[in-house]
C-alpha cells in the first residue's frame, strides 16, 4: 500500500509542507511506502471553462490525476487564506476534476480512495476554516471519503523545533492519529479493489 502527502503551498519555508513530510514519515516509521509530492511541480492555469472546452485540461491537470490514481489514501496539509482553501489548492482540485477518461465518470479521481485533513497556520484556530472548507469542496463537491479525524497546528510559527518536528504535544498526537487513521481506512479500501 501507499500514500500521497501534499500541500496546498508552494512556498519554500511553508508550515504545511512541513506537516505533510511529518505525516509522511509517520506513515513510512509505520511500515508504509509514503510519497510527498510539491504542487509546485504541477502548475496549472486558472481553471477556465472556454479553455477546458478548446484545449481540454493542461498536461500538469493530467499528471497530477494520474498521480492520485496510484494511491488509495492521500494526505493533504491545508494553509488557510481569508478563512478558507488556498486558491492553487482548489485550481488544483478543480482541474483534477475536470480531467476524465473515455466513458469514465465524473469526479472518479476521487473515488475510491481515502482523504486525510491538516493545517498549520500562525493563527490561533490552527488553519481550523481552512479544514471545513476543504472538507466541503472534497466530501460534497467531490464525493470523496474523508477521515474524520483532522489535525491543526495553531502558533505555527513557533510549532516546528529546529529539526521540524512538532514541539505541541497535542498535535503530533493528533498527526499521528490522522495518518494512523488514513492507513487503516486505506488498507480497507486496498481490499475492496
Amino acid at each position: 500500500m501507499r500514500l500521497l502527502f501534499f500541500a496546498g503551498s508552494i512556498r519554500e519555508a511553508s508550515y504545511n509542507k512541513k506537516l505533510a513530510r511529518l505525516g509522511q514519515h509517520i506513515a513510512e516509521a509505520n511500515g508504509i511506502e509514503a510519497v510527498f509530492v510539491d504542487l509546485r511541480d504541477y502548475p496549472m492555469p486558472i481553471y477556465d471553462g472556454d479553455l477546458e472546452a478548446n484545449e481540454g485540461p493542461p498536461v500538469k491537470a493530467r499528471e497530477f490525476k494520474a498521480l492520485l490514481g496510484e494511491y488509495p489514501g492521500v494526505f493533504i496539509a491545508s494553509p488557510e487564506y481569508n478563512s478558507s482553501i488556498t486558491p492553487l489548492l482548489k485550481n488544483t482540485l478543480d482541474w483534477i476534476s475536470a480531467v476524465r477518461e473515455r466513458d469514465e465518470p465524473p469526479l472518479a479521481a476521487y473515488q475510491n480512495r481515502v482523504f486525510a485533513l491538516g493545517a498549520a497556520s500562525p493563527g490561533r484556530s490552527g488553519g481550523m476554516q481552512s479544514l471545513i472548507a476543504l472538507r466541503q469542496v472534497l466530501a460534497v463537491g467531490c464525493r470523496a471519503m474523508v477521515v474524520g479525524e483532522q489535525v491543526t497546528v495553531p502558533n505555527a510559527n513557533d510549532a516546528f523545533d529546529e529539526m521540524d518536528q512538532l514541539k505541541d504535544t497535542r498535535a503530533a498526537a493528533q498527526l499521528k492519529t490522522v495518518v494512523q487513521k488514513l492507513i487503516e481506512y486505506a488498507r480497507m479500501l486496498g481490499t475492496e479493489r
